[in-house]
Formats: C-alpha cells, structure tokens, sequence
C-alpha cells in the first residue's frame, strides 16, 4: 500500500480530494483508495502491484474486459492516423448506424460524455415541446446537470449517506410536496388528486435554486405521483428523464403492476400530455443486452441517451430519437448543440470495436456469470445473519445492506436505509482478499466477459470472510 498512500498524498496537493471523481476518494467506505497502473481482462493492478478482481470496470464501460487485443489494435491504428479533425469521419457514422442498428433511435448525435448526452436531450426536449418543466426521480443519476442535481444518487447519493439517512424522507417530502386538492373531473371522470409541486432543492453548493425551479422530483417507482404531477401541470411539463433502470442508487428496477412496467407507464402518460420520455440508457445501453434495458422491456422512449459501452473506454456518449425529433437540431434545426471533440475518431474506433464484439455469446456469459454471483454472494450473507437484499437489472447488480424488515428497495428512501458501516467492512474484506468492488453502497456492481473461472473463484472464497466481517457492523 505505500506506493498508493504516496500517490494519494501528493494528489491531494494538485488536486481537490485527491481525485477527479468523488466516489474514488473512499470517502464512505473509508482507508486510501488504490491507485491503478495497469489493468488486463478482469484485472486490475495496482501502483503497489498487487492484483484485483475487478467488479467495477470503470463503472461500466468494460464489457469486454480491460486493454481486449481488438479495441486496443483498432485504438493504435485510428491513433496512428491522427487523434482530432474537427471534422466529419466515417468512423463516427459507423458508430451512429451501429446504435440505430440495435435500439429504437432513428438518428444519434454524438458528444462526450454521458453528463453532455443528458443535458442535450433535455434541451432538446424543452425546444421541441416549447415546454419548461422536467420531471426525473430521487436517486436517478444523470450526470452533473446543474438542474438534475436534486435528490441525484451516484456520487451525490454516497457523499450525502450519513446525514441524509435520517432525512430522507422528510427531504423526498419537501421536494415532491404532495398537497391534496380537487379538480373539477370531465364527464365520467371521478375526482382525482392533484399535487402542488415546489421548486426542487438542489442537492449540493453551486446549483442555484433558479436553476432547479423548473425540476420536479418524485419518487422513484411512485406512479400515484407521476399521475398527481400531470394533473395539475401537466400542459408544461416538456419531458420526464428516468434511468432506463435505476443504478446509480444500487441497483433498483423498473416496478411492474398489472404487467406493465414503470418505463411503460411514464411512456403512456407523457405520450398523453404530449410530453416526451427520456429513457437514460448511459449505464444499462449495451451492457443489460445488445439492445440495452430496451432489449429487456422493450419500451420505447422519445429519446434516449448513451455512454459508456459504446465508447469502449474513451470518452464518448450520445443521445437520440425518432428523426423527426432529431432533425430539431441545429445545423437543421433551431435548437443548437455542438462539441470540439465529439466523434473524435479515436474514441469512434474504440467504441465500434466494443460494440461489434458485443455478441449474444458475450452477454449470455455475462448473464451467466452475474446469476451465479448473485446467488453466492446472498448465501454468504444469510450465512453470516447479515440483512440485505440483492437486486438486479438485468446482469446489473448490487448489494444492499438494508434492515431486516425491508425485503425489497423500490426507491431512493428505502435505498438510504443501508448500513454504510457494514457495506464497509464487507468492501475491505474483499478488498484484502484481492477483489475490488466499488466504493459506494450506491454503485452497481459490473462484470466482464473476461472473468474466467480463476477470476470467479477469487471472488467466491473472499465472500465467507466478507460476510462475517459485515456481520460484525451489526453486532
């Protein structure tokens, strides 16, 4: 660990925390954070040269597994022939017709990251609808938007734990404020209730309340409250933006009632109020299935937005839709969108060759692989009488450490319910075991087509003593 300790204390003189992403700090789970240097199919190894098992993989983009022969050699020959135009290439048109080629989207435009995708879509939303108000939902993560950083998970979620465990509800309250009301019903209508909505609180320094007055954040898997939003405001409402399944909270699927999924839901009323579904498929696009969450559910949204898989490493996200809601952009249209670095052919290259080596029997295994570990890694804890539930999307997944009482988590509230102290314990028995795991409570866990039997095995035998050591949190 010395050489981590010393990377990580220089660090924190250039820069702030000593990282350039919060979660990397261990700042919940506690101890140094392991600086990398290399890493290889499901490895990672660290500045000290000890060897991981990678359950991370650079929060997702690793489907294939670390430095895959063909990303890299069509990485080095894109490379070879310069880094950035500014210009049009081939390879960014390849890379469009790759993803129209596997989801509902029509057309794409590509940009940097999953953060700028989101953004996009969202003012794309509000210039084709001519519309102010978005609706998303506590927990959902959709990158650092200033107007999306209320009640956000991901970092915002693991960095706001303590405090927020014991306001969580209150806080959810105050944002979503439900206020019983009548309105005057149509013809064979009953009375329904309606809501008073505030301006969303912003959930961290620097995001003016200006900025979130026209966000409305709701609960997560609360349809009562979708219906209650829209029908008070819903001729203002320009779009809804969900994660296609939620992630960045642990993991936490679309609910379904009578059959019919919450995407499905949120698609038929927004479709009702002429208001437009962003399905946020940055984390479950090309990762869930060839096709994303939308593989899974088969939902079609308005727009969609995607990263990291299709940028196989590189910084490189995109967002679409149908053609006519697309072609509202500019040069086209009038709403204007625009990147020094999008479609660099660099990033291009590493992302097509992801994607084409994304095949059936790629997810199969990995599907595979996530069934098994679920499975393990649950006995392991009952074994120990530690509480939790595991939850998945697909073969996304993750732990919670939640009450014995609780038997599922629906949303935000239920989620902050975990025990950050043994999500930590069991993090650093992992970890000494050679396994890293992310660390947050509030992060899916991410395997690899590359984690082979030796890499699997690892895991496995370091659960037991994981197990026992988050038993003793709650002792």
């Amino acid at each position: 660990m010395n050489a981590s300790i010393e990377a990580f204390a220089r660090a924190q003189t250039v820069i702030p925390g000593g990282v350039n992403s919060p979660v990397r700090a261990f700042r919940s789970v506690g101890g140094t954070p392991r600086f990398i240097a290399r890493a290889s199919g499901p490895y990672l190894y660290d500045v000290d040269d000890n060897e991981l098992v990678d359950l991370v993989g650079s929060w997702g983009p690793m489907l294939l597994g670390h430095a895959h022969p063909e990303v890299l050699a069509a990485v080095t020959a894109a490379a070879a022939d310069g880094t950035s135009f500014g210009a049009p290439t081939v390879a960014e048109v390849d890379l469009a017709a790759e993803i129209v080629d596997r989801t509902p989207v029509e057309q794409v435009r590509l940009v940097n990251s999953g953060t700028e995708a989101t953004m996009s879509a969202l003012r794309l939303a509000r210039g084709i609808t001519g519309r102010d108000k978005i609706v998303k939902f506590a927990g959902c993560y959709h990158g650092h938007v200033d107007s999306l950083l209320a009640a956000a998970g991901s970092g915002v979620a693991t960095l706001s734990h303590a405090a927020a465990a014991d306001e969580a509800a209150s806080a959810l309250a105050s944002s979503v404020g439900l206020a019983a009301a009548s309105v005057p019903p149509g013809p064979g209508v009953p009375p329904i209730r309606t809501v008073s909505v505030p301006a969303a609180v912003p959930g961290t320094r620097g995001v003016t309340a200006g900025t979130t007055a026209d966000t409305i954040v709701l609960g997560y898997n609360d349809r009562a409250a979708v219906r209650e939003t829209f029908a008070v405001l819903g001729d203002q409402i320009a779009a809804v933006i969900t994660e296609a399944a939620a992630g960045n909270m642990g993991v936490i699927p679309p609910a379904v009632e009578e059959g019919i999924d919450f995407n499905a839901f949120l698609a038929e009323i927004c479709s009702r109020h002429s208001a437009l579904l962003i399905s946020d498929e940055v984390m479950t696009g090309f990762r869930v299935s060839r096709s994303g969450y939308f593989g899974l559910d088969g939902v079609e949204a308005d727009l969609m937005t995607f990263g990291k898989v299709m940028g196989g490493g590189f910084p490189a996200a995109a967002f679409g839709g149908r053609a006519e809601l697309m072609q509202h952009l500019a040069p086209v249209g009038a709403v204007y969108q625009a990147g020094t670095l999008s479609g660099n052919p660099v990033a291009t290259s590493a992302g097509l060759a992801t994607l084409r080596l994304a095949t059936a029997e790629v997810y199969e295994r990995i599907d595979g692989l996530s069934d098994g570990l679920r499975a393990e890694v649950s006995a392991a804890l009952s074994a120990a009488g530690v509480s939790h539930v595991v939850q998945n999307a697909g073969n996304l997944f993750s732990v919670f450490f939640v009450p014995e009482d609780v038997t599922a988590v629906p949303d935000y509230a239920t989620a902050m319910t975990q025990s950050a102290p043994a999500y930590a314990r069991f993090f650093h028995a992992m970890l000494d075991a050679g396994v890293y795991l992310p660390p947050s409570a509030f992060e899916a866990w991410f395997l690899s087509a590359a984690h082979d039997d030796g890499a699997m095995n690892r895991i496995v035998d370091a659960l037991p003593a994981a197990a026992a050591a988050a038993a003793q949190s709650e002792a």
